[in-house]
């Protein structure tokens, strides 16, 4: 039986995986030759001299590790076929599961491969087109996959955070995702890692069919019974595990179209908020510069102003400003960090929740008036810069209701134009915005600067719609062979929570239709 003992010590000694074994060997009181597997090391710089905290399993020399939990591949190419409409976390790992279960996913994307969608996002930032079906959003591996990789979740009743981490690993990821407290891979990694995934299912007798976007669902009574896919090629299916993500409006209005049940989500809309890295560091180390063994910091922040939550949402140390715009005539933006979060800009979501009552104008669209809502705003942003370029305001210039005579240096490649935030956002998000930072002003003063900039709008922070599952079948009450999955139908927040519950509703797709 292992022994869970726990250490501190210094940034420095933090890099020291000999000493730091030792210690945790000493602490649980055996030899030289026990084994240690960190659990978790997370970093506390709330006193004035910040300190790691390591906690780790000992083993003794003849007691085995466990074994790892990703899930095993077994070849399915004539097994029973289960049809799985995205190919993000939540589709990826539903296509795992169902291998491991015995059943063939067929795995249907609108976008393309991870490598050939860099061309498209390389478009998008550079020449301001975009591919409505290849860029942040859509494409293999999902918004996740060139938008960070962050791994971290508080939803661990969904699932087993474990089986994913070790599945990432086994896939390519760093182990030390395996006990960070805040996992993260990075845009730069995170690609090859989906590329390994997608070779496994397929190697296992799946398949993954890219370039192919779900136009419409043929029913009978209470099923689906075919697909139709880019407007013409029809195919019958048994089960559809649907996990297009929160950004797949044409699914989302194919329900509202058809009368098929759907409801209003609410979400949170806002801005990205951007410092240079060193003001974050000086802020969060309290220190002139930060130390070689301290990592680019980052900061949570929660403020309730007017009945509402303002929040920090993604935030990204030494990242970038990206725009994930799905289709012309609309800004949206989004941030993501290389993996070493080596940038000189540290940016986060800065957002407000949004609910019916903010929807009220909108009430015309029915069950869409949420997404009627997001989308008016996203359009609002680009008549007001007039391209893919974003709207944008230092910060004191926004308290101070001034427009910016310039603005500071940044990571948004495609360009910001000079504007009054207020004119792309509800008068009660940019009051609440306001008054959040007043407040967070208080706590941190040096937070409050010119040198920062927010750019605006942070608006896809998850889906406007929820597609209702049963709470045990996790059927939808009307079409009962579609498993609505993941975030776009409003079961997830992240690549850890999809992937668990692409896990959850392959594993009952796979019991009912065995």
């Amino acid at each position: 039986m292992s022994i869970r003992v726990q250490i501190t010590c210094s940034p420095e000694q933090s890099n020291d995986v000999s000493w730091i074994n030792d210690q945790l060997r000493q602490q649980a009181g055996l030899g030289a030759n026990a084994r240690v597997r960190w659990v978790k090391r997370s970093l506390d710089a709330r006193s004035k001299v910040p300190f790691f905290i390591i906690s780790g399993e000992v083993f003794s020399a003849s007691e085995p590790f466990a074994v790892s939990e990703h899930l095993p591949l077994q070849n399915v190419s004539s097994a029973e076929e289960v049809h799985i409409i995205g190919a993000g976390p939540a589709g990826l790992f539903a296509a795992l599961q169902c291998i491991s279960q015995g059943k063939k996913p067929i795995i249907i994307e609108r976008g393309k491969e991870v490598k050939r969608r860099r061309r498209d996002l390389a478009s998008l930032n550079k020449e301001g087109i975009v591919n409505p079906d290849s860029n942040y959003c859509f494409g293999e591996g999902g918004a996740g996959t060139y938008s960070d990789g962050k791994l971290y979740t508080r939803s661990k009743k969904r699932g087993s955070v474990i089986t994913v981490l070790d599945t990432l690993v086994h896939y390519g990821a760093d182990p030390v995702i395996q006990y960070e407290a805040h996992p993260h891979i990075g845009t730069n990694k995170l690609p090859g890692i989906i590329e390994n995934i997608r070779e496994a299912i397929i190697e296992a007798g799946g398949e993954v069919r890219f370039d192919t976007r779900v136009t419409d669902f043929i029913c009978q009574n209470d099923r689906i019974t075919h697909l139709e896919y880019n407007g013409n090629a029809r195919e019958a299916v048994q089960s559809v595990i649907l996990a297009t993500g929160h950004s797949a409006r044409d699914i989302f209005e194919w329900f509202h179209r058809n009368n098929r049940l759907i409801e209003v989500k609410p979400f949170a809309l806002g801005v990205r908020l951007e410092h240079p890295q060193d003001i974050i560091d000086q802020i969060q180390y309290n220190c002139a510069v930060r130390g070689p063994y301290l990592p680019p910091s980052s900061y949570s922040l929660v403020e309730q102003v007017k009945g509402a939550g303002v929040f920090s949402f993604c935030m990204c140390p030494g990242g970038i400003i990206a725009p994930a715009s799905t289709a012309p005539g609309e800004v949206v933006v989004n941030g993501w960090s290389p993996s070493k979060r080596n940038g000189s800009y540290a940016n986060s979501g800065f957002v407000v929740s949004v609910d019916e009552k903010d929807f009220a104008p909108f009430d015309k669209h029915g069950t869409l008036r949420g997404l009627e809502f997001q989308s008016h705003w996203e359009r609002k942003a680009f008549q007001v810069s007039g391209s893919i370029k974003a709207p944008a305001q230092r910060m004191e210039d926004f308290l101070q209701k001034k427009t910016s005579a310039t603005l500071p240096l940044n990571s948004y490649i495609p360009g910001l134009v000079s504007a009054d935030i207020r004119m792309v956002l509800p008068p009660q998000v940019s009051d609440r915005i306001t008054g959040a930072l007043l407040q967070i002003s208080k706590k941190m003063p040096r937070f409050r600067t010119n040198e920062a900039v927010l750019v605006g709008v942070e608006s896809r922070t998850s889906s406007p719609v929820r597609i209702p599952r049963d709470a045990v079948s996790l059927q939808h009450p009307e079409l009962l062979n579609l498993f609505p999955c993941g975030e776009g139908p409003g079961y997830a927040g992240g690549i850890m929570s999809a992937a668990m519950d692409g896990i959850k509703v392959a594993d009952i797709v796979c019991h009912i239709r065995s």
